[in-house]
């Protein structure tokens, strides 16, 4: 038989030690701690310039602490900038297939935040009209009439509710009349509930979420997608789903938010295999926390300072952090890829 006697380090570690019972004094407990001098790691850099070689070494600072949740800035409302003709003639092969020149798109909850920051890019990458959708009229006109007047793109708003299949049906008709074509859908449009307990969330706001969410998701990318294979040229459809679709949030407790974008994660990836025939490719964006003006409530302060924590870059998504990803996968540039969940979470999954 053997006595277990343990030894505690300073890391927490607890080491099991066996010894005989009979031949060996027993083992007495001890505290071991060790310190390490820390300093910042040095880079040697090989620089050619004219055939002539140097050499130096940098020194890489240690990361620094997560900064304010809404760094100096944020708030400061960002303009839209058309791309001037004359820099056609300049861009290279590679970069042209990131162009959406004379594209047609539609942005659902384009009124505002992500939505309305998609529908700038858009116009900045060479889209001749952009359909903005929104159940909020003030909102929706707004950025209809400044993303014109800033870009001189053709922009039309309409207020119309996800949830309504016939109106959906004879908006993206409208559209397609208007403008000739249909070429890229965003679908932004979604509401979130939070901190709402699963044993007492409420009946009617688990479906309103659902409805909105999913349904409202399925009714968009079915208008759109009808209308695109009757184009016989098909299209980019993006939806915006969610990291909450791949994993549970934490602290705050939403169910249903995570169970509906895991449902548009899901039906991304079923529509994409269904109409990659027509030449449709669909594709979700899963953004993390992010900096928006939903998220600007002081009963959220304290979470925020967690999600911050939590992530590895250490701070919050900018309202434009989705653009360039935007842009990306309605353009030629991701003409191989459909069915793909874009998680842009700042690191947050990886942990």
């Amino acid at each position: 038989m053997f006595a277990r006697t343990t030894l505690r380090l300073a890391s927490r570690r607890t080491v099991a030690i066996s010894r005989p019972s009979t031949s060996i004094a027993p083992v007495t407990r001890a505290t071991f701690t060790t310190s390490i001098k820390r300093s910042d790691p040095e880079v040697p850099v090989v620089s050619y310039e004219g055939g002539n070689r140097t050499e130096e070494t940098i020194r890489v600072p240690a990361a620094t602490a997560a900064g304010p949740v809404t760094p100096p800035g944020t708030d400061e409302e960002k303009r839209a900038f058309p791309l001037k003709p004359s820099v056609y003639e300049h861009i290279t092969p590679t970069l042209s297939k990131f162009l959406l020149t004379n594209k047609v798109a539609i942005i659902t909850g384009g009124g505002r935040g992500l939505g309305l920051n998609m529908a700038q890019a858009m116009t900045e990458a060479g889209c001749r009209g952009i359909a903005i959708m929104d159940v909020q009229q003030d909102l929706g006109d707004k950025a209809a009439r400044e993303l014109s007047e800033q870009t001189g793109v053709d922009v039309r708003f309409y207020r119309v509710d996800v949830r309504d299949g016939q109106a959906m049906s004879q908006t993206v008709q409208d559209v397609v009349d208007h403008y000739g074509a249909l070429d890229i859908l965003i679908n932004a449009a979604g509401i979130a509930d939070s901190n709402i307990k699963a044993e007492e969330y409420p009946h009617d706001k688990f479906r309103r979420l659902i409805d909105i969410n999913v349904t409202g998701t399925f009714l968009t990318n079915q208008a759109c997608g009808i209308q695109m294979i009757r184009s016989g040229k098909g299209g980019s459809i993006i939806n915006i789903a969610s990291m909450s679709g791949s994993v549970v949030n934490y602290p705050q407790e939403q169910s249903c938010y995570n169970a509906s974008k895991a449902a548009v994660v899901q039906f991304t990836k079923s529509v994409a295999a269904e109409w990659a025939r027509y030449g449709i490719r669909v594709n979700a964006i899963s953004p993390g926390y992010m900096d928006t003006a939903l998220n600007r409530v002081p009963a959220l302060d304290a979470q925020k300072r967690i999600w911050v924590d939590h992530t590895p870059l250490k701070k919050l998504g900018a309202v434009d952090d989705l653009n360039s990803l935007a842009v990306y996968l309605a353009s030629d540039g991701s003409s191989f890829m459909t069915g793909n969940n874009c998680l842009i979470d700042g690191g947050y999954t990886l942990w």
